[in-house]
């Protein structure tokens, strides 16, 4: 239905973009948290952030040397091969843009120079019978990636307990994830379910609330809170030390409430792809409504 040729390069320019261009609710949300800074380190953080994002976008380089490993969701109706122009994709973008080659053996850390290896690039499939096959893609850095999380709480902690982990770990976090983060929550399912969640939560737009009354609420508070702890930018104090929480949820078992938590660094990047059968391609760094 979509040509291997059509996924494989719609995956090399959404990478470009990603990589090369901070989406605008980013971008928007480290120029309001500078407006609102009124102290001098945090602010020069934020300018240096700023400077270093447009220096990027006009030269179309990566913003940061760390380009992550690039995480995927699927929507749609694909078969093996998308998969397989997912991962040519992945390997000339990593060539052409040029991306810095993090894939490694978990093992004996061999490095191939391709960002691909066993299970990568990961790709979260949603089926679903629609005209078109919706691509995005979220590339992780080490940085915040290494401050991933995963509890399972018991039920009878409630919201607050989910709360307070939250708070714990990007309190342990500090200032190795490269604040302002944005943090990405996922409640329920399954452990891994959990996690793909509190990723898939990472794709929203900054500012945006859950649809969920509940839900809304502790993304509110959770920003406040977090907000309130002075971590400030790269962990010298201010105003601002994340820039949004997102909250996603799944039912679960009745003896479990799993929780996790996935930390972005101020270099949130993502783009979207949406790509039809007549060989169309619709792309956004904001998202499709």
């Amino acid at each position: 239905m979509y040509p291997s040729s059509l996924i494989e390069e719609t995956v090399v320019r959404l990478l470009r973009e990603a990589e090369c261009r901070l989406p605008p609710d980013v971008h928007a949300a480290l120029r309001h948290a500078l407006e609102i800074e009124t102290e001098e380190m945090p602010r020069s953080q934020l300018m240096a952030i700023l400077s270093n994002v447009d220096r990027a976008a006009e030269r179309s380089v990566p913003m940061c040397q760390d380009t992550g490993l690039p995480v995927f969701f699927v929507r749609g109706r694909c078969d093996h091969r998308v998969l397989g122009s997912i991962r040519k994709g992945v390997a000339r973008a990593t060539e052409e843009i040029p991306l810095r080659p993090n894939t490694v053996d978990p093992v004996s850390r061999a490095n191939f120079g391709s960002n691909l290896g066993e299970g990568m690039p990961p790709v979260h499939i949603e089926l679903a019978d629609q005209d078109r096959l919706e691509i995005s893609v979220l590339p992780k850095g080490a940085g915040s990636e290494n401050w991933s999380a995963l509890g399972m709480l018991n039920p009878s902690e409630g919201m607050e307990g989910v709360r307070r982990y939250v708070i714990e770990r990007v309190v342990r976090a500090g200032s190795r994830p490269c604040p302002p983060i944005v943090v990405g929550v996922g409640i329920g399912g399954t452990a891994d379910m959990a996690c793909a969640l509190a990723k898939k939560a990472l794709l929203r737009k900054l500012g945006s609330r859950s649809d969920d009354a509940i839900l809304a609420d502790l993304e509110s508070k959770l920003q406040g809170q977090i907000n309130s702890l002075g971590l400030g930018p790269m962990g010298l104090g201010g105003s601002t030390t994340c820039l949004g929480v997102l909250v996603e949820k799944a039912h679960c078992h009745t003896a479990t409430l799993p929780v996790a938590v996935s930390l972005n660094c101020w270099a949130a990047r993502k783009a979207f792809a949406r790509v039809y059968p007549d060989g169309r391609v619709k792309f956004s760094q904001g998202g499709f409504d």
